[in-house]
Parts: C-alpha cells; sequence; structure tokens
C-alpha cells in the first residue's frame, strides 16, 4: 500500500459509520512469498492468493462472528477485458489478483461492479451519496505497489517507492492537477544509473512517473503536466528520497502501453 494509506482507508470506512472495520498487516508474509520472484504473472498470481489465504485466515480467527460467509472484490470491466475473462475470444494481457483466485475457496465472492467501467461506478458512487474526495481518487491496482516495483520487491525499494509516490502525489494536489489526471503513480525501475551529489558521484535507482487522462481505462493519453511542475516533483524526490537520482516521464499512450508497467 501507498505510504499513509491504511490509517487513510480506516478513516473513510469510519466516517462511513462501518462499526466492524479491522486492519491486519500482513506484510512479512507477503514478502516472504515474492522473494525472488521477477515475473509480472508470477507476482500478480502471488499476491492474489496469498491475498485470500490470509482473508480466509482471518476470517476463521473471527469464528466468533458466524456471519463471515463473503468476499466483496472491486472488480470492475476493465479487469476482466485484460485477465480476458469477459470473452472466449479475448486475449490475456495481464491477470488481475481478483481474477486468479485458488480452485477452492471458502468463501462466496461478490462482484457488484464487474460489468461497469470505472467512470460508471463513480457515477454510482455519487448517487450513493459518497464524498467527492472519495471517488475522485485515482484508480490503484489490486497487487498494489507490488506491480510498481518491476522485478523484485524487496523492503529497500518498497520504501524509496513510497516517498517518491508521496512526493508526486502531493505536489499534483498542490498545482491543482490531480483532479484532471485519470490516473498517476511512481514506479520504480530496478536499474541504477551514476549521478553527482554535490562532489559526490552517486549510483541510484530510477523513478518514472506515470499521469494519463481517460475516459474510462480502456484507452489513455499522457498527460501535459506542465514542465515546471514536473521540475518541481523531480527536484524534490532526488533531493529527499534516499537511493534515487534520477526521474523520468513516461509519455507512452494506452494502447500500445498498459497504464500500470506490470
Amino acid at each position: 500500500m501507498r505510504k499513509g494509506e491504511a490509517s487513510e482507508v480506516a478513516q473513510i470506512y469510519k466516517e462511513l459509520n462501518f462499526k466492524h472495520f479491522l486492519s491486519f498487516d500482513a506484510s512479512a508474509n507477503f514478502f516472504k512469498a515474492l522473494k525472488n520472484i521477477t515475473d509480472p504473472e508470477q507476482k500478480r498470481k502471488i499476491i492474489g492468493h496469498l491475498f485470500i489465504k490470509t482473508f480466509e485466515k482471518i476470517s476463521k480467527l473471527l469464528k466468533k462472528d458466524k456471519k463471515i460467509k463473503f468476499l466483496a472484490q472491486g472488480t470492475i470491466y476493465p479487469d476482466r477485458i485484460e485477465s480476458a475473462s469477459s470473452s472466449v475470444n479475448a486475449q490475456k494481457i495481464k491477470s488481475h489478483h481478483n481474477l486468479t483466485l485458488p480452485d477452492k475457496l471458502n468463501l462466496k465472492i461478490l462482484e457488484p461492479l464487474k460489468d461497469f467501467y470505472k467512470d460508471e461506478v463513480r457515477s454510482l458512487g455519487k448517487k450513493l451519496g459518497l464524498s467527492k474526495s472519495f471517488l475522485e481518487r485515482h484508480p490503484f491496482p489490486g497487487p498494489g505497489l507490488g506491480i510498481r516495483i518491476l522485478g523484485e520487491i524487496t523492503k529497500d525499494r518498497l520504501n524509496i517507492l513510497k516517498e517518491a509516490d508521496a512526493i508526486y502525489i502531493e505536489q499534483l494536489k498542490k498545482q491543482n492537477l490531480y483532479n484532471s489526471i485519470w490516473q498517476a503513480f511512481a514506479a520504480l525501475i530496478p536499474v541504477k544509473t551514476v549521478g553527482v551529489m554535490g562532489d559526490n558521484r552517486t549510483y541510484e535507482y530510477i523513478i518514472t512517473l506515470r499521469a494519463v487522462t481517460s475516459d474510462n481505462g480502456m484507452t489513455a493519453d499522457w498527460a501535459k503536466i506542465p514542465n515546471l511542475a514536473l521540475e518541481k516533483i523531480s527536484s524534490r524526490i532526488v533531493n529527499e528520497v534516499r537511493g534515487v537520482n534520477r526521474v523520468v516521464y513516461d509519455i507512452t499512450q494506452k494502447p500500445p502501453s498498459t497504464i500500470e508497467y506490470e
């Protein structure tokens, strides 16, 4: 998850008056399962299966409440298209963790939004009275930052990405750019380049910034963020995030690229 996101989500549920909201930190299990894994499809499937196993394990620990029989997921139609589950003729682009579930499952899956696009989901949320700030949150993949770290996931890389991404989003909001962008995020490329900091040579990671405009996520154009805003974002990241000495901006459309890197 992104920096501070666990507490932010907890606050959202509190404001929605959820009485039985619980959160559990299973990060150690995910790091262990993903050690030495670099293939994107493997990463997605491992995260999806471990998520379900963790959910089932916790639901059993809470057996005093025998009403835990369902698992609700936010699957939307583009997820199914990219996972080739919307049509027998579709070719799989990438597996979505909520569509690569184990064969045996002790919970009934609820997917009330699986036939809707993101813009339609937002319209439904508006009719249900959800807050504007909640509805305007950018899409975030189920596997989380696990697919925004290209290659193997390590604690060090995750911490670097969290800090860089937080700065990026913070600056977009300060510049009043966030709400005009469909989706924006930072990703870590596990390649190091030579740089200079003061009088010293550095050899650190590359952070790539992605921002796109779209109506429904099926096609997307790269967002035309002003140069001065990009300059400020880049300067803050390389000066405030230890382990990064280069920032690049992705100007690729979808297609041919997907919005996410993995």
